[in-house]
């Protein structure tokens, strides 16, 4: 019980800590770009129906598929100590050549190359 009421204080007064330092440090006046709505380089006073280049969505699209199929592989070495661990890793090497192959598929047809 000793140890639990230990760790609650000393995690309590780090926090404590912490958060009054980053309010005694933070920096209180912003500049312009920080004041604007938009951080992420559009125009505020500009006019909103701009084309908006579809390469964009493609690099989300990609970002997430990629993304998503790591986090399929990181139960991995827990996976090997399943009753047939080769059965397990062809698979996950099944998975990894199919990701590679799509992602020299993109590249070859340019579908990663920002400006044409």
């Amino acid at each position: 019980m000793n140890t639990i009421l230990f760790m609650i204080i000393i995690s309590l007064t780090l926090s404590i800590l912490l958060t009054s330092l980053n309010l005694w440090l933070a920096q209180t006046n912003p500049d312009s770009e920080k004041l604007s709505p938009y951080e992420c380089g559009f125009d505020p006073l500009g006019s909103a129906r701009l084309p908006f280049s579809i390469r964009f969505f493609l690099v989300a699209i990609l970002f997430l598929l990629f993304d998503l199929e790591i986090a399929l592989l990181l139960p991995l070495p827990w996976a090997t100590q399943l009753q047939s661990p080769p059965l397990t890793l062809t698979w996950t090497y099944m998975i990894i050549l199919l990701l590679t192959l799509g992602l020299i598929y993109e590249w070859t047809q340019g579908g990663l190359e920002w400006a044409e």
